[in-house]
Formats: C-alpha cells, sequence, structure tokens
C-alpha cells in the first residue's frame, strides 16, 4: 500500500500499459481517476476496480476535458497528488513520408497532450499547496536513432525535454516531474512483436534481457516514482528497456 490514500489522475488508462498503471495504483491503495476516449473497456474497467477507481471520457488535446478530467479527481476524491500523462499514439514509416496530418495528429496527442495535462495538474498541486508528482511517459526511441517509427520518436524527444524543464519550474512547489521511458512492451500495440516472430526476434537480438516488457513492470516504476522512496528524484527520464540502452551491438546467438 505505498500510495495509500494518494490521489492519482492517469490519462490514457483504459487499456495497455496504461490500464496497468489503473490497476496498480488501486492495489497500492490509491484512489484513481482515469481518463481515456475508449468508453467501453473505461467503463469496464472502472466497475471492476470498484469505488476507488472512476473513469471519465477525455481528449487530451482539449484543455477543457482535461481540466474536467482534474477536477473530478478533485470533486470525488478531494485532491490531487499524482498525475501520469500516459495517453499517447503511435506512428510507423519513414519519418520522410509522414503525411501532415498524421505529423499534426501525433504532436496534438504526445505534445500537446502531456503538455496540457502537466500544466492543468501542477495549477492544481499549487493552488493547494501540498506537492505533488507528475509524471510523463518517454520512450528509448526519444533518445535511439530508429527506423520505422515515423515522427513518433520526435514526439517522445519533446515530453524528455518538457519533464525536464517542468521539474526545474515546480521544484519550489515541492512538485516533483519525472519520466518513464518503456522499451518494447508487450501490449496489443504490439501483437507482431511476439516471441519466434520477426519483430520478436529483432526485439530479443538488441535487448540484454533477451525478452519485451510486461505492462506489470512499467507499473511498478510508476508506483516507486510516485512514492517516497524517490522523493530526491526528478527531471529524470527512467528508462525501463531491459537494457536496451546500453547495448551497442546486437545480443550474440546462444547456441
Amino acid at each position: 500500500m505505498r500510495l495509500k490514500d494518494k490521489v492519482a489522475v492517469i490519462t490514457g488508462g483504459a487499456r495497455g500499459i496504461g490500464e496497468a498503471y489503473v490497476r496498480r495504483y488501486v492495489q497500492e491503495g490509491a484512489k484513481v481517476v482515469f481518463g481515456d476516449l475508449l468508453d467501453k473497456e473505461g467503463a469496464a474497467l472502472a466497475k471492476t476496480l470498484g469505488g476507488n477507481a472512476r473513469y471519465v471520457r477525455c481528449d487530451v488535446t482539449k484543455a477543457a476535458d482535461v481540466d474536467a478530467l482534474m477536477d473530478d479527481a478533485v470533486t470525488a476524491f478531494g485532491g490531487l497528488d499524482v498525475c501520469i500523462a500516459n495517453a499517447g499514439v503511435v506512428d510507423s514509416g519513414s519519418i520522410m513520408d509522414v503525411s501532415e496530418k498524421t505529423f499534426d495528429h501525433v504532436m496534438a496527442v504526445n505534445v500537446k497532450g502531456p503538455h496540457l495535462t502537466c500544466r492543468a495538474a501542477a495549477k492544481r498541486m499549487i493552488a493547494a499547496k501540498k506537492g505533488g508528482v507528475i509524471i510523463n511517459i518517454s520512450s528509448t526511441v526519444a533518445v535511439l536513432g530508429e527506423v520505422g517509427e515515423g515522427c513518433y520518436p520526435l514526439s517522445k524527444g519533446a515530453v524528455t525535454a518538457l519533464t525536464r524543464t517542468l521539474a526545474v519550474e515546480l521544484a519550489d512547489h515541492n512538485i516533483r516531474v519525472v519520466a518513464i521511458g518503456p522499451g518494447g512492451t508487450r501490449t496489443g500495440m504490439m501483437a507482431d512483436a511476439l516471441p519466434g516472430t520477426p519483430r520478436g526476434k529483432r526485439i530479443a537480438m538488441r535487448t540484454p534481457l533477451r525478452r519485451m516488457a510486461e505492462p506489470e513492470e512499467m507499473a511498478g516504476v510508476a508506483v516507486f516514482l510516485a512514492s517516497s522512496d524517490a522523493s530526491y528524484i526528478t527531471g529524470q527520464t527512467i528508462y525501463v528497456d531491459g537494457g536496451r540502452l546500453v547495448l551497442n551491438m546486437i545480443m550474440p546467438d546462444k547456441g
């Protein structure tokens, strides 16, 4: 119960890694309001978790929606201690071929969304004068050159910069701002990367632990970063990547 009596807001919480954050936070004693555009999945998850979880429809590219999400947490549970800006979309193909429409959409969700989310959360934390923790979601591709990811790496690089900037700006309000940089993680979006598949083999070759992460492994880090055990960590991105960033080659054949 490392987050007992904490109130958290999580965007993009209806499925995937976001769902793992929601479930783990409730298990750890937090009261959670989570937003998404997947109403069916969101409502079902909230029902499963009971009175300590609430689902609110939220488009993170709209300031009014984000403000309403934060206000729901304050009204329903009496405050706001932790915010995870998790909502995001992926891209694929060459960055040379990204259409203007796709570029605008990815940047709106992955950059504007976290900015609006962080800002709305911080304003309520500042008003309450109790401090707090904001967790952004970056990626290993924010620092690695990657082929076939479109403009997704660009958007995640911006999230890393946002994290650093806000960490400095909000420090005097006792608000810590950190980020998680996941490596390949077993979600629906990675269904073509199961062990034995061509993509799965490529991930194993470039990852010292030779596998993808489970969503629950990201959730464990999110609990740590929100807890008092991380009280002197701010401005950092914690890469949960199975060692990928420290590998300067591919893993040798086990045979």
